[in-house]
C-alpha cells in the first residue's frame, strides 16, 4: 500500500510539473504581440491613449526609459555579454567607380561570425560617416536580403555619397545559412540586435565617425533599424523604411518572438519604439500598400508629437508614396538620400541627377556568392559556431 501511495505522489508530482509547464508557455506566449496583433483602430486608439500620458517632455523621458528597459528585457539583453574582439577577417577590396566593396566577417560573440559587406568612397579624404544597413525578409533565389540589386544599389550608392556602409546579414541569412544557421529561431530577435550592436562597433573600429551614425532598412530591417535606434544612443540618424505600424508588430520571430512589446502592466507598440529615437533626426519612408498606408494621419503625427515636446519637430519626417509597394525601391531611395545626406554630411549629387531621379548606372550588381566573406583564402574558421543552438552567451 505505501509503494501504491508512493507511485501515486510521484505520477501527482509529474503531472503537477507537466501542467505547470504548459501554464507557464502559455504565459510566455501570451506576452508577444506577433504580426497584426491590433486592428487599425486598435493601433490608433492606444496612440490617443498614450499621447495623453506623457503630455510634457518629462513625462515621455519617462515612458522612453520604461520602454528601453522592457525592449532590453524581453530581449533577454538587461545586461549585456562581455565585449569580445570582433577578430575581423577581411576580404580583398574590389574597386569600382567610385566605391569599392570589401566582404568581412567578424565574431559578435566568440566563434558567432557576422557576415556581410563593407562598401566605402574610392580615395576618401576625410573622416567618413557610418550607416548599417539592414534587411528584410526576402528569400527568393536571385532576390535575397541584402544580395538584392536594389540593396546592392543603396549600398554602393550611399558610399557613393561619402558613407561608410556596413551592409550585414541577418541571422541564417546568406553564407551562414549554408553552413547550418537557421532564421526562424527562439533567439533570433536577441541575437540580430546584439549583432546590430557590434555592427556599429565595428565601424567605429573601422574608424567611422562616432558623431555622424546612421542605419536604415526596409520591412524587417526597418524593425531591426528602429531597434537598434532605440537601445543604442550611438545611432545618430535613423531611416526605417515600410515598417512602423500602430496595429502591426511584426511577423517574423526576429521581429516579435521575444516579448519586447508586452509584459505585466506593461504594453507598447513599434511607433513608441521608433519614438526612442528622438530628438535624434529620423525619416519614416511609408506606402500605399502595407502595413504602413495610415503613417500620415497615425504613426507620424505620433512621432511628431514626441519629437515637439522634445523641441525638435524638424528633425522627424515623413515621405509617404501612397502608389507605391513595400520595399526599398527607387522611390524610397530617392526619398531616403538627401534626409542621410542633410544629417550626415553627405553629397547627395553622386546618387541624384539635377532632376532629383537616380543616379545609379555606374553600380555593378554582383552575384550572391561573390559577397560571401568566406572561401579557400578566408576559410570558414575552426572555432565558428555552426548552427543557433550553439551559441554561448557570457
Amino acid at each position: 500500500m505505501k509503494r501504491i501511495k508512493n507511485i501515486a505522489l510521484i505520477v501527482c508530482a509529474l503531472l503537477f510539473s507537466f501542467k505547470t509547464g504548459i501554464s507557464q508557455e502559455k504565459k510566455s506566449e501570451s506576452m508577444l504581440c506577433v504580426g497584426a496583433h491590433w486592428t487599425e483602430k486598435e493601433g490608433k486608439s492606444f496612440l490617443e491613449k498614450q499621447r495623453k500620458s506623457y503630455p510634457t517632455a518629462a513625462a515621455w523621458e519617462t515612458r522612453a526609459k520604461e520602454i528601453r528597459a522592457h525592449i532590453l528585457k524581453g530581449a533577454d539583453l538587461e545586461k549585456y555579454p562581455e565585449r569580445n574582439s570582433l577578430n575581423p577577417i577581411m576580404g580583398e577590396k574590389r574597386v569600382y567607380d567610385g566605391y569599392q566593396v570589401q566582404n568581412v566577417a567578424f565574431e559578435s560573440l566568440p566563434g558567432v561570425y557576422v557576415t556581410g559587406s563593407l562598401y566605402t568612397p574610392t580615395n576618401p579624404k576625410n573622416v567618413l560617416p557610418g550607416i548599417l544597413n539592414t534587411h528584410g525578409h526576402w528569400t527568393n533565389p536571385g532576390d535575397v536580403g541584402r544580395y538584392r540589386p536594389d540593396a546592392q544599389k543603396r549600398f554602393a550608392a550611399l558610399a557613393r555619397m561619402g558613407a561608410m556602409v556596413w551592409a550585414y546579414d541577418a541571422v541564417g541569412y546568406g553564407q551562414m545559412e549554408e553552413f547550418g544557421w537557421v532564421h526562424k529561431h527562439p533567439e533570433a530577435l536577441k541575437l540580430q540586435l546584439w549583432n546590430s550592436i557590434r555592427g556599429l562597433d565595428f565601424l567605429l573600429m573601422m574608424g567611422a565617425d562616432p558623431k555622424r551614425i546612421g542605419v536604415t532598412g526596409a520591412s524587417g530591417g526597418g524593425t531591426q533599424a528602429f531597434l537598434l535606434t532605440a537601445v543604442d544612443d550611438r545611432v545618430s540618424v535613423s531611416v526605417p523604411v515600410v515598417m512602423v505600424s500602430a496595429h502591426f508588430f511584426g511577423g517574423c520571430v526576429c521581429e516579435s518572438g521575444m516579448p519586447i512589446h508586452k509584459g505585466p502592466n506593461f504594453q507598447t507598440n513599434n511607433v513608441e519604439i521608433a519614438a526612442l529615437a528622438a530628438p535624434r533626426p529620423m525619416l519614416l519612408i511609408s506606402d500605399g500598400d502595407d502595413w504602413t498606408k495610415n503613417n500620415p494621419s497615425v504613426e507620424y503625427p505620433h512621432e511628431k508629437f514626441i519629437y515637439s515636446l522634445l523641441g525638435k519637430p524638424k528633425n522627424v519626417e515623413n515621405v509617404h508614396l501612397p502608389n507605391d509597394k513595400h520595399g526599398y525601391d527607387e522611390n524610397k531611395r530617392i526619398a531616403a538620400y538627401p534626409f542621410l545626406a542633410k544629417h550626415l554630411g553627405l553629397d547627395v549629387t553622386k546618387a541624384l541627377k539635377p532632376d532629383g531621379s537616380l543616379n545609379e548606372k555606374m553600380i555593378v550588381i554582383e552575384d550572391q556568392k561573390a559577397l560571401y566573406p568566406f572561401n579557400d583564402k578566408h576559410p570558414f574558421p575552426a572555432n565558428a559556431v555552426r548552427k543557433n543552438d550553439d551559441v554561448v552567451w557570457k
